[in-house]
């Protein structure tokens, strides 16, 4: 069927961008893996539209209004008009994903929302600033799986939210060197200057004890937030309940990592690799996982 052949586009998309989190994975109910690469595919193109330097402002806004109006006429069973067949498949996919999930519309407008952000803002003033970015970047694709998934109670939301922040954020800590590369900091300004903390420092890739000082209290913050959203992995039954202890489990290994190396990513970014795998399959099985994260700090 055409349809499958679209959502197949959509399956190689997601797993060609594969990072540090399941996109799709096999612990995914099989019948929710279509769906779950459609918005992928959807988020992580325009997710690139907003990155792409070489071209203007303007441009990769003008990029991202045609990916909201191929969206909404997705959303409404319009066919589409695009040339570039993969663009044309993830919209197929997608608009069938949005009317037989019953998707809220709104939050792919939240997506476009924030990747709009990242083009035209490079520093956040407050933490406050920093949450209402990720309530709009990442916290609608969470509510979009558990919408996909047959959840929709607020309760299971909010504990997604909280996860979801927790793990932008730990990306942004990961990422720090390569975003200021870029010319963005994520940082919140109110944090670095109660820190004594300097920008200067950054571009001369020196993590220095006031850098260390104003990291460790955003991780502190971060690992609030996993907490907080840690029952997500047990308000869900069936294979996602898996998925959801394996993507929780991986950012907290992450963010273990940055506070092993002192959050000098300039040396050494933490990311997951295969020797993670075991460890946290291990962790999969034996939730909860107090005893785990107290290791993985450790060794």
């Amino acid at each position: 069927m055409v349809i499958d052949a679209a959502y197949a586009v959509c399956l190689r998309l997601a797993r060609r961008h594969y990072e540090n989190f399941p996109v799709a994975s096999r612990l995914v109910p099989r019948e929710m893996r279509p769906h779950i690469a459609a918005i992928y595919a959807f988020a992580r193109i325009a997710d690139d539209f907003a990155d792409e330097g070489s071209r203007s402002d303007d441009a990769r806004l003008a990029l991202l209004d045609d990916w909201g109006r191929r969206l909404h006429a997705a959303a409404a069973g319009e066919a589409g008009d695009a040339q570039d067949p993969d663009v044309a498949a993830v919209f197929q996919a997608l608009g069938a994903t949005i009317r037989r999930c019953d998707l809220d519309v709104r939050l792919f407008d939240d997506l476009l929302s924030a990747f709009r952000q990242d083009v035209l803002v490079t520093r956040y003033e407050t933490w406050e600033d920093l949450l209402e970015y990720c309530r709009r970047s990442a916290n609608p694709v969470g509510r979009l799986v558990l919408s996909v998934a047959g959840y929709r109670d607020p309760r299971t939301a909010a504990m997604s939210d909280g996860v979801c922040t927790a793990l932008q954020l730990t990306n942004f800590w990961q990422d720090l060197d390569r975003d200021w590369q870029k010319g963005r900091l994520y940082v919140p300004a109110s944090v670095v200057s109660a820190c004594g903390a300097r920008e200067d420092d950054l571009g001369r890739r020196r993590m220095t004890p006031e850098w260390q000082r104003a990291m460790r209290d955003l991780s502190g913050r971060t690992r609030g937030l996993f907490e907080r959203g840690r029952p997500i992995a047990d308000a869900v039954r069936g294979r996602l309940r898996w998925e959801l202890r394996a993507t929780w489990l991986g950012g907290v290994r992450v963010l273990d990592g940055l506070e092993r190396c002192d959050f000098d990513v300039f040396r050494a970014r933490p990311s997951l690799g295969w020797r993670d795998a075991a460890p946290i399959g291990w962790a999969v099985v034996t939730w909860p996982v107090g005893t785990w994260r107290r290791q993985g700090r450790t060794t």
